[in-house]
């Protein structure tokens, strides 16, 4: 089987693809930490391709701290476009395929209808810029790859917004949470699957790509979903976005359009609850 090497292993979704990937018995892959292969030093990335021969790369590595990510513009540059164009550049020298995730915070988030593939990236934020431009890197250098964009990624795994809301519902009684942005989270073990899924498949249909799972909600209403289903009597306060600054700006609309996703590669997504009652079920 060929070989395929995750960069970021050691992250969240790194972390969802050990476990599909062990379900699935899926052989042949390994995992690297930011430690064992940055994807910023060129020299110990080479060495890697080199040894291992890859013929998909999977890159979890990124700079995901939206808020900081406005006073460190350089790094989260450095991360997520230059980090990228060098996958990229080696993908295309040694014939491997890259699949790499990117984000909803490419767009503004200004409009009512879901986003599709093609339609204007505008970004608000720095984390939204230097993601996109991690995207046109991958373009210009690679042929051969799958960007999949997502959104509210969560899991049982690292820091998210599920055990976020978890652990202060058992400190609190009420929590003020934003309701006029509208999303859907992603269940990372759903998305873990579905980069698998392409792998297994051997597609060819490279390109851009929209992954979340179905359905639409609010953060308020997303809140309200996991202290039900955690059991806590913490009562969910909706807030506007106005209520609660932060350094970067959000988009207040970014539900995305996966219809290419699920009729290209064949791919059946989850409802968010569905998914979230799974999720909540492992944590407990």
């Amino acid at each position: 089987m060929n070989k395929t090497l995750v960069f970021g292993g050691s992250g969240q979704l790194g972390q969802c693809l050990q476990r599909v990937a062990e379900q699935r018995s899926f052989t042949n892959i390994v995992f690297l930490a930011e430690q064992q292969a940055n994807i910023l030093d060129q020299e110990t990335l080479r060495a890697t391709f080199e040894q291992h021969r890859p013929a998909y790369i999977i890159n979890c590595a990124a700079y995901t701290a939206v808020d900081k990510a406005e006073d460190e513009t350089d790094l989260a540059r450095q991360v997520n476009r230059d980090g990228a164009e060098n996958l990229a550049r080696l993908c295309a020298e040694f014939n491997a395929t890259l699949l790499h995730l990117s984000t909803d915070f490419v767009f503004a988030g200004t409009g009512n209808e879901p986003l599709t593939e093609t339609d204007e990236t505008a970004p608000i934020s720095v984390y939204g810029l230097t993601k996109l431009e991690g995207e046109q890197v991958i373009a210009q250098h690679a042929e051969r790859y799958f960007i999949l964009r997502t959104s509210w990624l969560y899991s049982e795994y690292a820091g998210n917004f599920v055990k976020t809301m978890l652990r202060l519902g058992q400190e609190r009684a009420e929590m003020r949470v934003i309701w006029d942005q509208l999303g859907t989270p992603t269940y990372a073990i759903d998305l873990a699957g579905a980069l698998l899924h392409i792998i297994e498949s051997g597609s060819t249909a490279y390109g851009l790509y929209h992954y979340s799972n179905e359905g639409v909600t609010s953060w308020y209403d997303f809140a309200t979903a996991i202290f039900e289903l955690g059991g806590l009597p913490t009562r969910a306060v909706p807030i506007r976005t106005a209520e609660y600054p932060t350094k970067a700006t959000r988009p207040t609309y970014s539900v995305m359009d996966k219809t290419k996703i699920k009729t290209t590669l064949g791919l059946a997504i989850p409802h968010w609850r569905a998914s979230l009652v799974e999720c909540m079920g492992r944590l407990k």
